[in-house]
């Protein structure tokens, strides 16, 4: 497939007009493609990681969609794209895995494609080790630039050869580009991009660039967009929710945003993650506090309870500002649910210290906790750090903290047993035929006897049975 120049010189010069033009460029070929093949061409994308990168695989799927690709499994698919992961190393290792199995069946399929994009691909190691032994790869792109995917993919159709486009930083947010998303009734939407914290165990910062707030204006019209099309839940994305808007012309804080959000006809609940507790504000407290619409969840991660190891992470806050800021938030919101994320064997950590996270998990008593053991990530200020803690003694701080998460959870949960809840239906249930599933407020699961057509239906639930992090209910 072969693109003449006068295509590229007659592209526009501004966004997001030009990525329509080549959106239509490559929708031509894939035409002609199809004509070759007898049969429409077939695309899968997967997705590693968080609620961020699964947003961009709505925008790459929109995309597709858009050019004349059909959606199947990735097995059988004619393109396929992996985006990305890179908090951990082993999530690295498992896409080189998957790229092993994709060779053969290149080889067999010429035509077939292969895209790799997100976290993984801002390393230059990554890119310099795809350059060297996965020359079959097509089109390699980050996080920076996942707007110009059309312009890539044409590129690539004309080219034949890798292309590769990774872009170091950027201030542009490119509006207004197609989507496709995974539910009709509720929704992701990027509020915010890249990180300013650089905790020393984490390499998001150094992939995902510095904070960029969208246009207060911009996530608006978005979520009145998706309200239009039937949407009722949204959830405001972010790596830092609470700093939203300091980066703006005119600075609006996260609190002041979300005011503004629960004003939109046609939304009834209205998510967020993530939260930084050092930046969590009395304001934002206060408008969780009186909101109609925001649900009663929040998740503030700790990563430790020592006030020594969270200087060593650079969290910014100690373990007894931590406490006081969760007492505040259970006086002023009693039934909020809160949810937290701990490091196990950060280096240096004592038996003492891993007390000291127990005390906290004891006191906040959260509703639940993922708790991780440690994984030393090359590239960050911590994996270099000495007294990294052996392999035998976090499984068992591991352990011993699981089961206090877990009782805890417990406890939370069972304190809903016999209340009527408005449960939002979100799936039917895989594993009990005649079942859906919803999710509360509060973000509890409940599963109850119902029916594919009520999907996306707020119905009131009564919770019968807990089941220690879900309830067995039925429909009041």
């Amino acid at each position: 497939m072969n693109l003449n120049s006068e295509i590229w010189a007659a592209a526009p010069e501004t966004e997001p007009e030009r990525q329509y033009y080549f959106i239509e460029v490559c929708k031509k070929q894939v035409a002609e493609e199809r004509e070759k093949l007898g049969r429409p061409l077939t695309f899968c994308v997967t997705t590693f990681g968080c609620q961020m990168n699964a947003r961009d695989s709505e925008k790459l799927t929109g995309i597709l969609e858009q050019i004349g690709y059909q959606p199947t499994e990735e097995d059988t698919a004619d393109f396929v794209i992996y985006n990305t992961c890179t908090v951990r190393e082993n999530a690295n290792l498992k896409v080189y895995g998957h790229l092993g199995l994709l060779k053969h069946r290149k080889k067999e399929n010429p035509h077939m494609k292969i895209a790799l994009c997100g976290c993984m691909m801002q390393e230059p190691e990554v890119v310099a080790k795809l350059k060297q032994s996965y020359r079959f790869v097509d089109l390699v792109f980050g996080t920076h630039n996942i707007f110009k995917f059309a312009e890539l993919l044409a590129e690539s159709m004309e080219n034949g050869s890798m292309i590769v486009d990774i872009w170091k930083d950027t201030q542009e947010i490119v509006e207004e580009l197609p989507i496709e998303r995974k539910y009709s009734f509720k929704s992701g939407v990027n509020i915010m991009f890249g990180c300013n914290n650089f905790c020393s165990y984490c390499i998001v910062p150094y992939v995902r660039g510095r904070e960029r707030s969208r246009k207060p204006e911009d996530i608006i019209k978005e979520i009145e967009k998706l309200a239009a099309d039937g949407v009722t839940e949204v959830m405001l994305l972010g790596q830092n929710v609470n700093s939203y808007g300091k980066n703006l012309e005119t600075p609006m804080t996260f609190a002041e945003l979300l005011r503004e959000v629960e004003k939109i006809d046609g939304i009834r609940r209205i998510r967020f993650m993530t939260s930084h507790p050092k930046d969590l504000s009395d304001e934002l407290i206060q408008v969780m506090k009186e909101s109609r619409k925001i649900c009663r969840h929040l998740h503030l991660p700790l990563q430790s309870g020592s006030s020594r190891i969270l200087k060593a992470m650079n969290r910014r806050y100690t373990k007894e500002q931590y406490l006081e800021l969760a007492e505040k938030i259970r006086r002023e919101i009693p039934d909020i649910s809160l949810t937290t994320d701990i490091i196990v064997g950060f280096p240096g950590e004592t038996d003492e210290d891993f007390e000291e996270t127990l005390d906290v998990v004891r006191k906040v008593h959260y509703d639940n906790a993922y708790t991780f053991i440690y994984s030393r990530r090359t590239g960050t200020p911590a994996a270099s750090m000495e007294n990294q803690v052996s392999e035998a003694d976090n499984k068992v701080r591991f352990d011993k903290l699981l089961k206090l998460v877990q009782d805890c959870a417990r406890e939370q949960t069972a304190r809903y047993t016999g209340t009527v809840q408005e449960v939002l239906i979100e799936e039917v249930n895989d594993h009990r035929p005649g079942y859906v599933t919803g999710r509360m407020s509060n973000n509890l699961l409940v599963h109850f006897p119902g029916e594919a057509s009520q999907i996306g239906q707020y119905v009131n639930v009564s919770l019968d049975e807990c089941k220690g992090f879900y309830f067995m209910g039925t429909i009041v």
